[in-house]
């Protein structure tokens, strides 16, 4: 029996480009995996997908309204959350969610539905968690900057909350376990990778500050493409809507 395997870039938009294409394509899916995880095998056949923010935009706007905002937001945790099998557990759960609707959530001993519930109330415990515990610390140039090393890639899910907290400040939460920052200045946020220590490897932190955002602007449509640990940044605004919110009332399915 043939192994379909989906290669996708990582990304958000990646992983919903591939399940619209499983769906589309009727694949028996195996896998939802990046290209360094693939393994050739007698029987595996493997399936490059491309990032199409038109075919994400169809999967992420029927899954907000043919199932729910929340399950929505459920496996948005669980690719953040960066398991084993993350990908083809999220498609496994779309398969029974276009077929149940919102009832989805009444299936709370279907394995699928247990397993999504327990990923997603872990990474919602740990960014949640996190609000009270990240600590921030002034650093020249009046930059605030916290350094963490989370379980789960959660970066994105503190963002919105700090943004709102400290509006008038110039801050960074730096994501030391996978050499990824958020930075902030004053206006907007956005995710780039920092693979080095601040406090200990700059002396200038705030002209580098200011380089973080003039690379950011200047490289971004070469990094898009070339880089693909990258192109969450560049996921369509619109999807944070329902993809992030006010983390306290979300951390229970």
């Amino acid at each position: 029996m043939e192994m379909n395997y989906l290669i996708y870039d990582g990304s958000f938009p990646g992983l919903l480009t591939a399940i619209y294409q499983a769906f589309r394509d009727r694949i028996k899916v195996a896998g939802i995996i990046l290209e360094e995880e693939y393994q050739a095998g007698l029987f595996s056949n493997k399936i490059v997908v491309e990032t199409d923010l038109a075919k994400s935009d169809k999967v992420y706007d029927a899954i907000r309204e043919k199932i729910s905002p929340h399950s929505l937001r459920k496996i948005y945790r669980v690719y953040l959350s960066e398991i084993k099998n993350s990908g083809l557990l999220v498609y496994r759960y779309l398969l029974l969610g276009f077929r149940m609707g919102k009832r989805i959530d009444n299936y709370l001993n279907n394995e699928i539905v247990d397993q999504v519930n327990k990923v997603s109330r872990k990474v919602g415990k740990e960014a949640h968690l996190l609000l009270g515990l990240l600590r921030f610390r002034k650093i020249q140039g009046g930059v605030f900057y916290a350094p963490f090393e989370p379980d789960y890639n959660i970066i994105t899910l503190l963002a919105p909350h700090f943004a709102r907290r400290l509006p008038d400040q110039d801050w960074i939460i730096h994501d030391r376990k996978r050499m990824l920052a958020v930075i902030y200045n004053r206006k907007e946020w956005v995710l780039t990778e920092l693979d080095i220590l601040l406090e200990t490897e700059i002396t200038e932190e705030e002209e580098y500050y200011q380089a973080l955002w003039q690379s950011f602007y200047k490289n971004v449509a070469i990094e898009s493409r070339k880089n693909p640990r990258l192109q969450a940044q560049f996921m369509p605004r619109r999807y944070w809507d329902y993809l992030i919110e006010k983390i306290p009332p979300e951390i229970l399915p």
